[in-house]
């Protein structure tokens, strides 16, 4: 939702270009979550989800990157929300790693 409200302050002209590609990848990480969750049962379903959930979330932080070098966002912001995202993505290669821990028998 930080991501979300921060691509409001986005010039008009990037509407269609950046703040859709860092609102849709920031989103992405969230719904891929909830469907890993969702297939939990299946232990391989499970960790391909939090594998796309981690590469949308690395995807998030290079337009946070893009949106630091074009002005949009302060560096300060820019690392602060890159830092969250490093932490997201630690989580889920954790989650990846030991799926026993996360998924369940069917």
């Amino acid at each position: 939702m930080q991501i979300f409200e921060l691509s409001k302050t986005f010039p008009q002209e990037e509407r269609y270009s950046l703040t859709g590609q860092i609102r849709r990848s920031s989103r992405s990480v969230c719904a891929n979550i909830t469907e890993g969750w969702r297939k939990r049962r299946y232990p391989a379903s499970f960790v391909s989800k939090m594998n796309d959930a981690e590469g949308e979330a690395a995807e998030t932080q290079t337009w946070l990157h893009f949106a630091v070098n074009c002005k949009y966002v302060t560096a300060e912001a820019g690392r602060e929300l890159y830092e969250a995202e490093e932490s997201v993505i630690r989580l889920l290669v954790a989650m990846q790693n030991d799926p026993d821990r996360w998924t369940r028998p069917r």
